[in-house]
């Protein structure tokens, strides 16, 4: 079976999480992604470590499978030059460098549409390439608690934290594959390319999604609630005998199911707690109630009952437990693979699930230039011959 984007070349210029984490989905839809790096690597995760497998980042295996890789020098004109006789005939080119960064090279949109008008060409950057911030570069963390996302993480207690991924440059990538796939289908129609200008800051703001529309909505400034929710109660972690438990109850008929499990049916009744409006404005009288019920007895009792009864719920696990869960075996989310320098290695498989057109592991993540046989020999035997 061939991918679904089997027919798509992709010409990859980024390098660290927000492009190639883009670029990898892409390659595990089936489209020939050619990674692009200065001569000897310049993906600076192929340094970030530990841990390295016989000298081979974690980091960078993460988001680099089904990928070719070769090394071309953007500073000189024959490098240039490779690059575009590479855009003639490929569909994308990727890039995160600094904004003005393509133009200095010669590989800006207006002159590479020149060569492929149908090249759909994505940048991405920390600010976007409009606005007074334009020439500021961007890291996650940093878009992090620009965006709000950090004040609204963690507690008093704990003040602004981070999520435990760069979750901002994750979205970006989500944001980047949705947007050129979205220019390839308009492809079809019009038979011409466009540009992309995704920018992390305006992903992460997105993701403020229901938080964001509460101040829009009030003009309150929404604070950091921990492990509960803005606008819903119970949904939050409760404390059990041996542990913790989330709780996601999402309207008021699992509520009453919850009172019955937990023999606190009167709670369901009683006026204060009826409707979910009035739950979230009561949660400080709800929660410790149902706290006090929760400490008598184990988590996994508790998963149980609820699960039971359709109550969302679900055990706090670490990675351990995670990559150990037979549900996640059975959706084939981990996967091994041959590295010609790691050996074989093990990584997180694709979430997309395709009935006719399925993922599939083609390449390992590439070493540096260990493509450039295959494809600059092309690109030369093709002029040879022209």
């Amino acid at each position: 079976m061939t991918g679904a984007l089997s027919n798509i070349r992709v010409l990859d210029l980024s390098r660290v999480l927000a492009g190639p984490y883009c670029t990898m989905i892409l390659g595990d839809l089936g489209a020939e992604v050619i990674k692009v790096e200065a001569p000897g690597g310049s993906d600076e995760t192929r340094k970030w470590g530990p841990p390295f497998k016989n000298g081979v980042s974690a980091y960078y295996l993460s988001t680099n499978r089904n990928k070719k890789a070769i090394t071309v020098d953007l500073k000189s004109k024959s490098g240039v030059q490779v690059i575009k006789e590479l855009v003639s005939e490929s569909d994308v080119i990727i890039n995160n460098f600094k904004t003005g960064t393509m133009e200095n090279y010669g590989l800006d949109y207006d002159t590479l549409a020149k060569i492929n008008p149908q090249i759909v060409y994505c940048s991405i950057t920390g600010f976007g390439e409009t606005g007074p911030d334009r020439n500021v570069p961007g890291y996650d963390f940093i878009i992090q608690a620009m965006s709000g996302l950090m004040s609204i993480t963690g507690n008093k207690e704990s003040g602004p934290q981070k999520t435990g991924v760069a979750i901002t440059d994750i979205l970006t990538g989500l944001y980047a594959c949705i947007g050129i796939q979205g220019a390839l289908l308009e492809r079809v129609q019009s038979g011409k390319g466009q540009s992309l200008d995704i920018s992390l800051y305006d992903t992460a703001v997105s993701a403020l999604v229901n938080i964001g529309s509460n101040y829009l909505m009030s003009g309150v400034t929404p604070t950091a609630l921990g492990n509960e929710h803005a606008n819903i109660v119970p949904y939050q972690t409760f404390k059990t005998l041996d542990g913790e438990i989330v709780i996601a109850v999402g309207n008021d008929n699992q509520f009453s199911s919850l009172c019955q499990i937990m023999n606190v049916q009167h709670l369901s009744t009683d006026e204060r707690f009826m409707t979910n409006p009035q739950r979230v404005e009561n949660r400080k009288e709800l929660i410790p109630l149902l706290q006090e019920v929760f400490s008598t007895k184990p988590t996994a009792f508790w998963h149980k009952d609820c699960r039971a009864n359709n109550i969302p719920c679900g055990p706090i696990q670490n990675i351990e437990q995670v990559v150990n869960d037979p549900q996640l075996a059975a959706r084939n989310m981990f996967i091994e693979h041959d590295h010609p320098t790691a050996g074989k290695i093990k990584m997180i498989g694709s979430p997309l699930k395709l009935s006719r057109t399925p993922v599939t592991m083609k390449h390992h993540p590439p070493n540096p230039g260990e493509h450039n046989d295959e494809i600059l020999g092309r690109l030369a035997s093709s002029k040879s011959t022209k």
